[in-house]
């Protein structure tokens, strides 16, 4: 049976019609000895039913797919937490794609969609390339992009406003009197790479405070690979006396090496993280952080979706979530229950006593 087993090859094993083995297959009431008999002969003759040919008739997977650059991020993890339950009450499953921001991944999983495999897509990629948006452009399902892409792109779009994220952090250290701000970015060629340096460069010339190229080190977007930048960054510039970083995970990469250095945060060395995750809150000392409203963003990309998914013939939508500064101790100083802890000291890696800046 090189072909593997079919609807007629079980119908002959079991005894059965073809149109009962095809109530059973999907789920249709049957009496309970042809439903038997019929899962009997699947069994044995190794049938695997597709889930793909069962909807060619409705055209519909009742999946949705959700392709994101790293599942282990906080910030996706945030999304997905929002994502999932308005999907499941549409009734609606879920397919998880981590694509560890490899641009190839991403257009496989756009490539896909004319498969029929899920009925809609959600994407947030970092790097949106011409192969991306001509697959954009192309789609046979409705895509929402979570981040930003091209002015004239014609799809859903959930975008954080970087940009005046990087602006409250940069505002926010020099109030507290830091004038040696320093940058630990991801890759300039990521969408948020690239905004979130042009937003420091923009805040600091607002300040009137000079753009020095040696306050800048370019890293990736993870906790070790931003431990390495930072140590890089100190090596060369040793009287930094704040961090912009661009997400937590850089954040706490510095606070690891900070830390290890015997620089007290952030008595020393104030830091700053993006994207406000779950380990912000839980580092030592706790990471003050911009939100970019990763769950608000993952919401709203569901409920636009679900508007296509629906038949929405609309205009695309593009949605911003204005993002607000979380103070914590790593800027702030440590608050009564921080400093209780470690029995009121200052050791290297604790917070400060410095006041609150706003």
């Amino acid at each position: 049976m090189a072909d593997g087993p079919t609807i007629n090859t079980i119908a002959e094993r079991a005894g059965v019609s073809i149109a009962s083995v095809s109530r059973v297959l999907n789920g249709l009431p049957t009496r309970q000895e042809t439903v038997r008999k019929v899962m009997a002969a699947a069994d044995e003759l190794g049938y695997v039913r597709n889930a793909v040919a069962r909807s060619l008739k409705s055209r519909r997977t009742n999946q949705v797919a959700f392709a994101m650059a790293d599942i282990g991020n906080p910030a996706y993890l945030a999304m997905l937490r929002q994502i999932q339950p308005v999907l499941k009450a549409a009734g609606y499953r879920l397919v998880l794609h981590s694509t560890d921001a490899v641009v190839a991944d991403e257009i496989d999983v756009l490539h896909g969609l004319g498969e029929r495999y899920v009925d809609g897509l959600i994407m947030s990629p970092l790097r949106v390339t011409d192969a991306h948006l001509e697959l954009l452009a192309a789609a046979r399902a409705p895509v929402v992009i979570i981040g930003s892409v091209p002015e004239g792109t014609r799809v859903d779009n959930v975008r954080a406003d970087s940009r005046t994220g990087v602006r409250l952090a940069v505002d926010h250290l020099y109030s507290l009197g830091r004038r040696r701000i320093a940058l630990v970015n991801g890759p300039l060629d990521t969408v948020p790479g690239a905004a979130r340096g042009a937003a420091y460069r923009e805040a600091l010339e607002d300040l009137g405070l000079p753009y020095d190229e040696n306050l800048v080190q370019v890293g990736d977007f993870y906790r070790p690979e931003g431990g390495r930048a930072v140590a890089e960054l100190l090596a060369r510039v040793p009287d930094v006396d704040a961090l912009m970083c661009a997400n937590d995970l850089i954040a706490l990469g510095a606070l690891d090496v900070l830390r290890a250095a015997g620089r007290r945060v952030p008595d020393d060395v104030a830091v700053v993280g993006m994207d406000d995750t779950d380990l912000a809150a839980a580092s030592w000392p706790s990471l003050s952080s911009v939100s970019l409203g990763s769950a608000e963003r993952g919401k709203v990309a569901a409920e636009l979706l679900l508007e296509r998914l629906k038949g929405g013939e609309h205009e695309p939508r593009r949605v911003t979530v204005p993002p607000h500064l979380v103070v914590r101790a790593s800027t702030a100083g440590a608050g009564p229950d921080e400093r209780a802890a470690r029995g009121g000291s200052r050791e290297a890696g604790g917070a400060g006593e410095r006041g609150a800046g706003s």
